[in-house]
């Protein structure tokens, strides 16, 4: 038992009174931020804005850049609202750091507005073939300038690392469930968005976005999205590789992977591996396999057999160019031991992966082919639990694409944070840790003889590397 008069810190009464009146100290809870703003100017963010994005009608009010920049700011801060710019406008300390004041919800919402076109709309079911219901909206100049934006952020950021001399493609879909009144029923049930993302594997960049109705399924026309992805890439690169799961099974996407004259990508090979669709005739042709075809595949445990094998199997393709050879298929098997039997009633199980790569070991190319998982699904988490793309601001399209494309933005200048100026521990953390350990970092400003210093609370290791991120985000000159 411990004395009357001994107290623990975790006593009910704390130690301090509350003051009835706020302080008059320039203080901030976000001293991390202008590090993330940096990497914005250095990477030429603002000058890319000026060129792309052109939505004011009047002169007074904040310009594109610093609208761009505030819902960056918002975005990597946690924010997943535009109500959530208020709490920002309440800190003292992050206009002065960032040089502009951070804009109020309903000017961040005009802002989007400005990427919704109801003619676009009106335009893309007029122009609907019979007997079809879904569509994709062409984009609104604004929505193409925030694209061209970021292409040269994902070239800026390749220029800076010219050893990556490879590139990997990633492209998928993903769900965001939303209650908007236009929001359509997606695959899985759920009411929402279903936009297409393609990720720079190597690098974690996001190369390619386009925003759909939940209702437009992942395997209607995904060519412009790889096309847009590849023609994003900086001409460092030499060589490139795409892979997809089954909804990058379409002809068009195939025959233009395939294609070493490709119209409207680089030219020379692309190596891929899309996963099939299992269709009748190559479900008959892989059952057909000897059992000497087979090999080890993967890691068998005590209840499932993995094997793989290739399958000769040329699909009917009426559309496929003459001259055009044949892909080469390799099928996966999973078997049960024991006779017991998979939840559908059957003991074996087929898959195929269809590509280009044909010196490539079985084995080798299908553990290639699911390293995808942990990077466009990595990124798709990232943008909708850890980013503000898994909560639309509104039932506009088009505001809602910009929101999204945003926050792929702010997914990239984080990636350029990480890896041109943070510590290589930094590498892999997300923005969750990022906030923790930098962005919400507090600080005060303090003027004296006509400068403004920033003194944050670090400890003294911290503080080091933080200053040669600093030094290492060097900004463009005037003009």
């Amino acid at each position: 038992m411990r004395p009357p008069s001994m107290r623990y810190p975790t006593d009910p009464e704390f130690l301090f009174e509350l003051e009835p009146e706020p302080t008059t100290d320039t203080l901030t809870s976000y001293g991390g931020v202008p590090l993330l703003v940096r990497t914005c100017r250095a990477l030429g963010v603002p000058a890319s804005v000026a060129r792309h994005v052109h939505v004011k009608k009047r002169s007074r009010g904040y310009d594109e850049a610093a609208m761009v920049e505030s819902l960056v700011i918002l975005h990597a801060v946690g924010g997943d609202n535009l109500e959530d710019l208020t709490h920002l406008r309440e800190d003292a300390g992050l206009p002065e750091m960032v040089g502009h004041q951070i804009p109020s919800p309903e000017a961040a919402r005009q802002f989007l507005y400005q990427c919704h076109d109801d003619r676009l709309i009106a335009a893309a079911q007029a122009a609907v073939p019979a007997g079809h219901v879904t569509y994709v909206p062409e984009e609104t100049a604004a929505l193409a300038g925030l694209r061209a934006v970021n292409q040269d952020v994902v070239r800026e950021v390749g220029r800076r690392c010219p050893d990556q001399r490879i590139a990997t493609v990633d492209l998928d879909g993903t769900v965001i469930e939303s209650h908007k009144r236009d929001a359509r029923v997606a695959y899985t049930g759920d009411r929402g968005y279903q936009p297409l993302v393609a990720v720079w594997a190597e690098l974690d960049l996001i190369v390619a976005d386009q925003f759909r109705d939940g209702n437009v399924a992942a395997r209607q026309a995904p060519l412009p999205v790889a096309q847009a992805a590849f023609a994003a890439l900086p001409e460092t690169v030499r060589e490139y590789y795409f892979r997809g799961d089954s909804a990058c099974y379409e002809q068009d996407l195939l025959h233009w992977l395939a294609d070493p004259t490709r119209p409207g990508g680089p030219a020379g090979p692309i190596g891929f591996a899309v996963s099939a669709v299992l269709s009748a005739p190559l479900r008959l042709a892989i059952a057909a396999l000897p059992a000497a075809a087979w090999e080890p595949y993967g890691v068998s445990d005590e209840e499932v057999l993995r094997s793989c094998a290739d399958v000769a199997f040329v699909p009917e393709d009426l559309h496929a160019p003459k001259d055009a050879r044949p892909l080469r298929y390799v099928a996966v098997r999973l078997e049960r031991r024991q006779g017991t039997l998979f939840a559908d009633g059957t003991a074996v199980k087929y898959f195929a992966v269809v590509t280009t790569l044909e010196d490539w070991a079985a084995p080798r190319l299908l553990e290639w082919h699911r390293e995808k998982a942990g990077t466009i699904e990595h990124v798709h988490h990232v943008l909708k639990n850890e980013l503000g793309a898994g909560v639309l601001p509104c039932g506009r399209f088009g505001a809602n694409a910009a929101w999204f494309r945003l926050a792929g933005l702010t997914h990239n200048l984080l990636t350029a944070l990480k890896r041109l100026a943070l510590p290589p521990a930094l590498l892999t953390a997300r923005p969750k840790r990022l906030r923790f350990l930098i962005l919400q970092t507090a600080g005060r400003l303090i003027h004296h003889a006509r400068r403004t210093r920033l003194r944050l609370a670090l400890r003294a290791e911290r503080f080091a590397w933080w200053r040669e991120a600093w030094a290492a985000l060097l900004l463009p000159g005037p003009g």
